[in-house]
């Protein structure tokens, strides 16, 4: 599968659209404007209440190839 695919098939989570939101320096209101929805929707996801679907989904990977955005979930490498 292709970068850009992945991108585009990256699933959502709570932590990695905060992260992303992070990334792009704006509020959850801010976000919420630029993607044209509530900012209610954008706290649920990053709360975990819901994930975003479909076309949010696509949206959210498509700012996020644009803004560079690489989110590494794993965790930290142990120091010897």
């Amino acid at each position: 599968m292709s970068q850009r695919l992945q991108a585009r098939t990256a699933r959502w989570d709570s932590q990695r659209i905060q992260a992303l939101r992070r990334h792009l320096g704006l509020t959850q209101r801010e976000l919420s404007d630029r993607l044209g929805t509530r900012q209610q929707t954008i706290s649920e996801w990053e709360t975990g209440m819901y994930r975003p679907r479909g076309a949010s989904a696509t949206l959210l990977s498509l700012v996020a190839e644009q803004a560079k955005f690489h989110y590494d979930a794993s965790p930290p490498k142990k120091k010897p």
